[in-house]
């Protein structure tokens, strides 16, 4: 054999070798061996079946003795079906949690391999907060494929014609435009809403926003095992006692109480919502997904998105996390396929065609730059790098723990320091069980 031909064969063994690893670079996937045809029931809610359709077609083309099943369920009926599926040794093989769910739901949840991914590849893939919530005792148990944020909603409409140019950027510039733009007929009525803050039943996602201001006000949560909660107990503040949660809690109230000049808000107003679309409301904070929400119901609706204001000072961005990521089922009989679709769901390029059916802000730090420029997502996907979670031993139960203390306030029941006391001590008896 000549010395060129040897050269050819020796230069094509380094090609194909190069091109197997750059492969392997980009897809990042460690295949499960495979004796038989793979059949894989995937269920989640919320996403509806063309955000994955393309995705599922693309892996079967890759592999296509594996069979993948997607199912949306209800809200109302998906933890219960999910407990009943647990119950019964049977269920989906891949489930999407909510990011608080981990603490109640662990164990029915296969984690990944680290053979599969590493905790750094982990850390250095998704933002911060998801770690906090889905990586337990170097575990890790979701890979989330998008997180949301709170971010405030504003009338721009309303804020030119009261010669306000710009949204606030800190609670301090919130309330005073709050009271600029609340507009009262003679008799005190309120009859266009600053701000829809105060009240917990008529105001959408209310104990998030509660939750958002203890987490900026500095309150600790839980201790730091995670045994019990804390918030109602003293933090120090420039070496001073500081009652961190009962600051978060009056703040939010002051906004549904008549005595306080901020008073916007009450009981009877329309759900927050539809006071926002209906343009009786000049701000709203919530979550990306009504975006659309506002804009089928109010297509001619001028409104802008302003990332979530801070407190003045702080040097502390904090923005609130809300979010679902896949699992994998204990159930599952085939786990490491199970597995293996979910990392191909949040590869780069998947992850993006994700993002832009369901017009979701990223859980990629890779995919962060690319959408923190579109128009109202934006906001969203930058606050995703600052986003903040707590440990929750049971949201559901907790989530209606806060809006029963929002209410004991406002109606004036309790004061500040015996509602955040006593929903305290509710809570504590959930993590003692």
């Amino acid at each position: 054999m000549s010395t060129t031909a040897q050269r050819m064969i020796f230069l094509t063994i380094i090609f194909i070798i190069i091109a197997i690893t750059i492969f392997a670079v980009i897809f990042g996937l460690k295949k499960p061996k495979q004796t038989q045809k793979i059949n894989l029931e995937f269920w989640s809610v919320y996403d509806q079946d063309e955000y994955f359709i393309n995705i599922i077609k693309e892996y079967k083309r890759l592999y296509p003795s594996v069979t993948i099943t997607y199912v949306k369920k209800t809200f109302n009926d998906y933890e219960k079906d999910l407990i009943d599926a647990f119950a019964a040794g049977r269920g989906p093989d891949i489930w999407s949690i909510h990011n608080t769910w981990l603490p109640k739901h662990k164990n029915k949840i296969i984690p990944l391999s680290p053979e599969m991914m590493t905790i750094q590849s982990f850390k250095d893939t998704f933002v911060d907060v998801t770690f906090q919530d889905l990586v337990n005792n170097n575990q890790i148990y979701g890979l989330p494929l998008f997180v949301d944020t709170l971010a405030l909603y504003w009338n721009k409409n309303i804020f030119q014609s009261n010669g306000i140019a710009e949204p606030p950027q800190t609670w301090d510039d919130f309330v005073k435009d709050a009271k600029l733009l609340t507009k009262k007929d003679d008799f005190g009525n309120i009859i266009r809403v600053g701000a829809s803050l105060g009240t917990a039943k008529n105001i959408n996602r209310s104990t998030d926003i509660l939750g958002l201001l203890m987490l900026q006000t500095g309150t600790q949560m839980t201790d730091l095992e995670n045994t019990k909660v804390i918030f109602n107990k003293f933090v120090s503040l420039n070496g001073q006692p500081f009652a961190a949660g009962e600051e978060a809690l009056r703040f939010y109230t002051d906004f549904a109480n008549p005595q306080k000049e901020v008073y916007t808000w009450n009981s009877e107003m329309d759900y927050s919502i539809d006071a926002f679309y209906q343009g009786e409301t000049a701000m709203m904070i919530n979550y990306s997904h009504h975006i659309d929400t506002i804009k089928n119901k109010a297509p001619y609706l001028n409104f802008g998105v302003a990332t979530i204001p801070q407190i003045a000072g702080s040097g502390n961005n904090i923005a609130y996390a809300n979010y679902w990521a896949p699992a994998v089922f204990i159930n599952s009989k085939n786990p490491g396929w199970a597995w293996h679709f979910i990392q191909f769901m949040t590869l780069k390029d998947n992850a993006l065609k994700y993002l832009e059916s369901s017009k979701r802000p990223t859980a990629r730090r890779d995919l962060v730059d690319l959408q923190k420029d579109k128009l109202h997502l934006g906001v969203f996907a930058r606050q995703s790098l600052t986003a903040k979670s707590w440990y929750q031993i049971d949201n559901v139960t907790i989530e209606t723990i806060f809006s029963d203390m929002i209410e004991t306030v406002v109606l004036g029941q309790a004061t500040i320091k015996q509602a955040i006391e006593k929903s305290a001590n509710q809570i504590n008896v959930l993590y003692r069980k």
